[in-house]
């Protein structure tokens, strides 16, 4: 009896990112780390692109790739993201692809998603078609290969979304086994009802589609999955192994599948080194030959279907209810028990009018821009992929009308884009959870409000009162939200950035950074035409002109700034329009000898009569650059100068306050906290003096001062990291050698928590590529070789990586 296993799973975040910036922007919740994003990558994408199998004594005897060794799919949203923000894990991601490549009989395991999480029964025939050609598109540039098979967002399915893939080559899908509604043998005559979860689960069925296409569909195994996500089968791996390996029939004569599909954020992110769970259970089944570990593509050829399926149209796999959980109020939430979801239908209904506004729209540029706007749409993918000149410059050879000048292709630039946003508008998370007020809610209403923004400048019409008016009928939960139109005032509305805003966010960046002829704002880039600094005492006068373009849209403005920074948090600036030279420089000199004779009151008339509405404050900004710039405020202010010299007063006390065993005052021990810390973080951001930070710690220790050891793991890790591609760079260097072992030894010494998975990686590495040969030069008596290999092995047992002590 042949017996296969595959796990699959599914990896995907909500997008959190500004609309308007494409940037994500601090979420404090999310702390340590910038945002969910990046904690989410450090608890399951990194862990399981390179995941610990363990011997009993705790030690790193293997890391193994996860990601090449199950089927999984990457929203290609997050996959942009890990891109561009987490690059290890990323080609981890794509080298998995190749190394199950060579796995599975050239079946590589990353299955295609369609481009953004939406739930497909719900989409246009036209959206899902862009969906689709996008996903594939975004597995192709990235993969480099054809995808040929597709996970569905929440695995919701209907004939017409199977009609589209089928049509795009896609040989197969996956999905739940309660989605499966009847099943009969090949030419057999006898359909049968397995309605209820009730299919045949370790086999591939097929569905023959009215247009006479087929897919392939595997319905994975319904009561191991969740047990895998929910009730603890990856506290230890054999666990799962023994659930899954007992899955199998002996009563079944045929080829079996045992396979599960559920988040792939379960291994490490829901549940605590599940990744290592993942890795043993697998580990543990290839050792034991219990089975035979695959993937769909691999057993699809090996055993095509014998049995036709037909499914149960508007199902998912976490609604009960089918799909009523992304427009009604269908009772599944993550919420109070108290709260209803009645604002799901209104808000749908919403979009779907703001949607209808814009399509009409689109349409009407057939002759003005593009041959067929519906093709240019669903080859603008390219464009977002690549946001380089030549790759607009393709597009518009291939899709535009007639030669577009600079002008109307910023304008054809923003009418995709408003395509674009109207797609990420639907993205199912936004109906999910229990409240219009959730952030992923939130979400979706930033996409339109992205759109109705484009829309704006692009149609000069005004379309947020009508959707506002259409969102104040969704009720809130939560009285201070009120409803759908409050929330949007509230908190979308102020996100909306223009050139304004980016002119504000440069002029106030300058006064404390070193300021560039070019500079890169999130999604916009700064060229400076003027920049003239002035300074009285501690007050501060910057005045220039710049031209704003949008890496978007390519839409650029020219903009005269003002900013006046009085001390501390106290600045006060504006943006204007550039109205020329003459006008320019005429403001230049008023305000700038209104500043030198220290005219205050003229100043700030000046500024703003020049900027009217366009004024703004240290509050205006966006919180990254806020606490950049109020970061960079205190450690330069008084603040830290007063602690210090109150830090040196203080110090002799302490120690003769510890010798005698008495407690310090509680207004000592925060000088001395704040103080301690801060030379912590000095001696760890550069070049890093070991036995430094231990007498820091050591005076800590002795005055019994709590060091906030949050921030200083992140810099003692960043430290070590540095080490280690040193070492790995020279690797017979030994002083290189010697410093990433003390550097580790620091972190061992200093707190539990510092993260030496990336040093781990290194030596692991080196353990099997370098190792061996240097092992086998101190054997034969090589004194240099012989020091290299103890030290070595002395950084093994820090980091807990198993080295064998003979051949």
């Amino acid at each position: 009896m042949e017996r296969y296993i595959c796990i699959h799973g599914h990896y995907y975040q909500s997008p959190r990112e500004n609309s308007w910036l494409e940037a994500i922007e601090t979420q404090d919740s999310a702390y340590p780390c910038h945002d969910w994003n990046e904690r989410i990558t450090a608890e399951c994408y990194e862990p399981n692109a390179t995941s610990r199998i363990l011997d009993g004594e705790g030690r790193i005897v293997k890391i193994v790739n996860n990601f090449s060794y199950t089927s999984f799919n990457v929203e290609p949203t997050l996959l942009s993201w890990l891109e561009q923000h987490s690059a290890t894990p990323y080609a981890r991601i794509i080298e998995a692809d190749r190394e199950s490549d060579r796995l599975f009989s050239g079946h590589g395991s990353v299955l295609a998603q369609v481009y953004n999480h939406v739930i497909m029964p719900l989409a246009s025939q036209r959206d899902k078609l862009t969906q689709v050609r996008w996903g594939i598109r975004d597995f192709e540039h990235r993969f480099g290969r054809k995808p040929g098979r597709k996970w569905l967002p929440e695995t919701a399915v209907d004939v017409e979304s199977l009609e589209v893939l089928a049509a795009r080559g896609m040989r197969f899908t996956v999905l739940a086994p309660h989605q499966a509604k009847k099943v009969r043998r090949f030419r057999g005559r006898n359909w049968y009802d397995v309605s209820g979860a009730r299919i045949e689960r370790t086999m591939a069925h097929e569905v023959r589609l009215p247009s006479r296409r087929k897919i392939a569909v595997f319905f994975y195994d319904g009561p191991i999955s969740p047990a895998a996500a929910f009730v603890g089968l990856l506290a230890r791996g054999e666990f799962l192994a023994g659930r899954l390996v007992g899955a199998f029939s002996d009563e079944r004569e045929r080829p079996q599948l045992v396979h599960i599909a559920i988040d792939g954020e379960t291994y490490g992110h829901h549940h605590c080194m599940g990744d290592m769970g993942l890795a043993y259970a697998l580990d543990h089944i290839t050792r034991n030959e219990s089975a035979r570990t695959t993937n769909y593509g691999e057993f699809l050829q090996l055993h095509p279907p014998t049995h036709e399926a037909r499914i149960v149209e508007d199902t998912s796999w976490s609604c009960v209810h089918g799909i009523e959980r992304w427009r009604s109020d269908c009772g599944c939430n993550i919420g109070r028990p108290t709260w209803n979801q009645a604002w799901r239908g209104t808000l749908r209904n919403a979009l779907d009018w703001l949607c209808d506004e814009l399509v009409s729209r689109f349409e009407t540029m057939r002759s003005t821009m593009f041959k067929d706007p519906w093709e240019a749409r669903d080859s603008y993918i390219d464009v977002v992929l690549d946001r380089s000149n030549e790759s607009v410059k393709r597009l518009f050879h291939k899709h535009a009308s007639h030669k577009l000048g600079d002008a109307v292709s910023s304008n054809a630039l923003q009418l995709l884009e408003i395509q674009r946003h109207c797609l990420l508008m639907y993205t199912s998370c936004g109906w999910f959870f229990g409240d219009l007020s959730g952030i992923e809610t939130l979400q979706v209403m930033q996409y339109a409000g992205r759109a109705m923004h484009l829309a704006e400048h692009l149609f000069d019409i005004e379309l947020e009162n009508e959707f506002c008016s259409r969102l104040a009928k969704a009720k809130s939960n939560v009285s201070v939200h009120r409803n759908g139109r409050h929330i949007y005032d509230k908190i979308v509305r102020p996100l909306r950035v223009g050139v304004s805003k980016v002119g504000a966010i440069f002029s106030v960046s300058s006064l404390f950074e070193d300021y560039k002829e070019q500079n890169k704002l999130f999604c916009f880039t700064t060229e400076v035409g003027d920049f003239r600094v002035k300074s009285t005492g501690r007050v501060k006068l910057v005045v220039g002109n710049a031209s704003i373009r949008s890496e978007i849209t390519r839409h650029a403005s020219r903009i005269s700034f003002c900013v006046v920074h009085w001390g501390d948090h106290n600045l006060h600036g504006g943006v204007g329009p550039y109205d020329g030279e003459e006008a320019y420089q005429s403001f230049v000199k008023q305000v700038t000898e209104a500043f030198q004779h220290a005219e205050s009151p003229m100043v700030v008339r000046l500024l703003d009569q020049k900027c009217q509405a366009s004024t703004y404050s240290l509050r205006s900004l966006f919180r990254d650059e806020q606490r950049k710039i109020l970061n960079i405020i205190f450690d330069a202010g008084p603040a830290e100068r007063t602690y210090r010299q109150l830090f040196e007063q203080i110090a002799p006390l302490m120690s003769f306050l510890a010798g005698l065993g008495a407690p310090n005052p509680k207004a000592i021990q925060m000088v001395a906290k704040y103080v301690l810390n801060l030379y912590l973080h000095r001696a760890l951001e550069k070049d890093v003096d070991p036995q430094c930070v231990r007498n820091l710690f050591d005076q800590a220790r002795m005055w019994r001062i709590n060091i906030d050891m949050a921030g200083l793991d992140d810099l003692l890790e960043s430290r070590i990291q540095e080490a280690a591609e040193s070492f790995r760079v020279d690797v017979h260097n030994h002083d290189l050698l010697v410093e990433f072992d003390e550097l580790v030894s620091l972190a061992k010494t200093m707190s539990p928590r510092v993260n030496l998975r990336p040093a781990q990686n290194v030596q692991y590495e080196l353990l099997k590529s370098i190792y061996p040969a240097q092992r086998d030069k101190a054997a034969a008596g090589d004194e240099a070789a012989q020091l290299w290999c103890n030290r070595f092995r002395t950084l093994a047992i820090q980091l807990a990586v198993y080295v064998e002590s003979s051949r």
